[in-house]
Order: C-alpha cells, then sequence, then structure tokens
C-alpha cells in the first residue's frame, strides 16, 4: 500500500518537507511585509532626524563662513550681525513662501 505512511520510508522527510513550505508561505505572506513597513519607518526616522542635523550643521557653516567673508571689510561684531541679519532675511522669506503655499492649498479644498 503506497499510501500508508508506516510502509513508505520517506514520509518523514516529505512531511517536514510540507510543513516547512506550508510555514514559508505564511511568513512570506505575513511577517515579510510587515518587516519591509518596520524598516521603512525606522530608516525614515533615521533619514529625517540625519536630514535636520545635516540642515542645522549646514545653516552654522554657511553663517561662519559668511562671518569670516564679511571680516574683511567689517570689524568683528559687525560681520556677525550682517550675517545674522542675512540669515533672518533668508529665514523669514522662506517662512513667508511656505505660509503663502499653505493659503493657497486650504483655500483649495475649501
Amino acid at each position: 500500500m503506497p499510501g500508508n505512511p508506516l510502509t513508505d520510508p520517506n514520509w518523514a522527510s516529505s512531511l517536514a518537507d510540507n510543513i516547512e513550505r506550508v510555514v514559508a508561505t505564511v511568513r512570506d505572506k505575513t511577517t515579510k511585509p510587515l518587516l519591509v513597513m518596520y524598516r521603512g519607518a525606522v530608516f525614515g526616522v533615521i533619514g529625517v532626524c540625519g536630514g535636520i542635523a545635516a540642515l542645522v550643521l549646514f545653516t552654522a557653516f554657511l553663517t561662519r563662513g559668511l562671518q569670516s567673508i564679511l571680516e574683511w571689510p567689517l570689524t568683528h561684531s559687525d560681520a556677525v550681525w550682517v550675517s545674522y541679519l542675512g540669515a533672518g532675511v533668508v529665514f523669514g522669506v522662506a517662512g513667508l513662501i511656505l505660509m503663502r503655499k499653505r493659503l493657497d492649498s486650504t483655500e483649495a479644498t475649501s
């Protein structure tokens, strides 16, 4: 009787292979998409934090570089406040542009 597991010498290995195939299929359909989603969220948070840190450092380096350049024609204290004024103008204009875009997008949805 070929269907009898007691007389089939390969029934244990074929049963183990079937169980392994079913478990792998279930894992591929459930665990792997969640793992990809979690990895994406973690790497996204790390990327955002790294981007913010890079932006802050770039702004600090740019301000300090501008102060060094402005120290040639100006005194140190004048170069510092002129560089801060320049950074304030740049950030103020950027804020005004973003606020204008915010108002445009809310008016479109209303």
